[in-house]
């Protein structure tokens, strides 16, 4: 695949039942996962750091997933790391965070270096998380700069899960299309 670019000594690693779309463009030390999918306009840019993603995770059209170099010896700089079942919407920006399990990042949200977002929490769509900041799980966050504004409701915390396996099924069907 043309879009999956080695950079330096780093290559994209794919894990079984991945769905990358033809659009999409991955370069340098990205890991995906077990059923990831990767949807069209995408970029993620392992090229100054690596770039790991859990497994049934998926990142919609449009986003840009990109890390920060070390800035001296003694720093690792800002890798990005995103756990399992997280869905992250159409044309977010995650720079250089840790994200972890069932995790909901909205529409055109834009997730900044050093950022940490625990389990269990939903982004609102167009939130600006600014560096450094923690997300504490079982809460909704939404504004700019992002704010904690509420537990989330039972209901929400199962439609985490529901969302990651509805784009599982999704990308299965694109990946039964690629078949045929």
């Amino acid at each position: 695949m043309n879009n999956l670019r080695p950079y330096k000594d780093h290559r994209p690693v794919v894990g079984a039942g991945v769905y990358i779309d033809q659009g999409a463009h991955l370069i340098g030390d990205v890991v995906l996962n077990n059923d990831v999918s990767i949807w069209p306009m995408v970029v993620i840019r392992g090229d100054v750091n690596h770039i790991r993603i859990g497994a049934r995770t998926n990142i919609q059209d449009g986003s840009v997933l990109h890390v920060a170099r070390p800035t001296t010896q003694n720093s690792a700089g800002h890798a990005l790391i995103i756990g399992e079942d997280v869905t992250v919407g159409h044309k977010a920006m995650l720079h250089g965070c840790t994200i972890g399990n069932l995790v909901l990042i909205g529409m055109g949200a834009i997730i900044m270096d050093g950022v940490i977002i625990e389990d269990n929490v939903i982004v609102g769509a167009g939130a600006l998380v600014s560096p450094g900041k923690k997300l504490d799980s079982g809460f909704l966050y939404l504004g700019n700069p992002a704010r904690k504004v509420r537990a989330l409701t039972i209901e929400e915390k199962e439609s985490l899960i529901r969302s990651s396996l509805q784009y599982v099924k999704l990308k299965n069907e694109y990946l039964d299309e690629l078949t045929v």
